[in-house]
């Protein structure tokens, strides 16, 4: 299995950025699909999850309303839409994979990506 997250770079505050993750060797359409960061010198934390089909989404209550996770299964890719960036945001962003359906629960992931890097200036 392998994820390629891309898509990150430096924004101002209260800009946007969407990231995408392209992902192979895994049924795509029967996997939860996850948005892990970590920023530095902390641990890595829950950003988001989506279901199989996309129809339930899940995020943390930090980037609630101004983040938005989707799918595209046709192309194996995930992405996570950032609006309204904040400093605070800034962190290596990762996407994973796991086979149980609950996006709520926020462990359970099988793969991770490489990570991505989003930094957000004041």
């Amino acid at each position: 299995v392998q994820l390629q997250a891309y898509g990150g770079g430096l924004v101002q505050a209260g800009g946007s950025l969407r990231l995408s993750c392209a992902a192979s060797g895994v049924t795509f359409s029967t996997a939860t699909m996850g948005w892990f960061r970590q920023a530095p010198g902390k641990e890595r934390d829950f950003v988001a999850a989506i279901s199989r089909t996309g129809g339930i989404r899940y995020y943390a209550d930090s980037v609630k309303g101004r983040f938005t996770i989707s799918r595209d299964n046709t192309k194996n890719t995930v992405y996570l839409q950032m609006n309204s960036l904040k400093p605070e945001d800034t962190a290596v962003y990762f996407c994973a994979t796991k086979t149980d359906p609950s996006t709520t629960r926020i462990g359970g992931y099988d793969y991770w990506g490489q990570g991505t890097l989003v930094t957000v200036s004041s």
